[in-house]
């Protein structure tokens, strides 16, 4: 299908826009979630790994949430893509938009899942190896239901996943075991 931009065109566009490593490593493993959400729930994997991959083109030049997703949602609409893909980026992040909700399921899992992958980073350099492959699902499980660890991980926002009928702990693991998957891409 044809989404007005390919992965490989995205992948330039996310490096012409981001410098931080850290960063486009995020957008790396978001990209993967949103793929194994998408393949679990019988959803458009491309449609969702490109909207996990482009969601924070804007992160470094606009750090503050009231205006984050805004120079996104220009990029991508002057280049074309798909207006699903543009509007759940826009609502990934709903400060900028006070008083709008998600709706749909890419809209859900885009949240959901971009958030989960800082628990998850979180979950792997805590431990001994800082390695993914050393996380055992269960560590992470355990992880989310510590409020004090990896605060910047919205708990609440990941469990927008349950709005997709995934359990918390269930998503979770898919999201550890997706990233598992291009650990050696992301330094992890």
């Amino acid at each position: 299908m044809n989404y007005g931009i390919s992965r490989d065109e995205a992948l330039v566009l996310v490096r012409s826009h981001i410098a931080n490593n850290n960063l486009v490593n995020h957008c790396l493993a978001a990209e993967a979630v949103l793929g194994a959400l998408a393949k679990k729930l019988g959803e458009d994997e491309q449609k969702w790994r490109l909207a996990g991959l482009l969601h924070d083109l804007d992160a470094e030049r606009q750090p503050d949430l009231s205006n984050h997703t805004k120079e996104t949602v220009e990029i991508l609409q002057q280049k074309g893509v798909d207006e699903e893909i543009v509007e759940a980026i826009r609502l990934h992040n709903l400060e900028a938009y006070p008083g709008e909700q998600r709706q749909t399921r890419l809209q859900h899992g885009l949240a959901a899942g971009e958030t989960v992958t800082g628990l998850v980073i979180a979950a792997a350099l805590v431990n001994p190896a800082k390695k993914l492959s050393a996380v055992k699902p269960k560590s992470v499980k355990k992880r989310f239901k510590e409020k004090a660890f990896a605060r910047g991980a919205n708990r609440e926002i990941i469990a927008e996943c349950e709005k997709l009928e995934i359990s918390v702990p269930d998503f979770c693991e898919l999201s550890l075991l997706a990233m598992q998957e291009i650990a050696e891409e992301i330094g992890l």
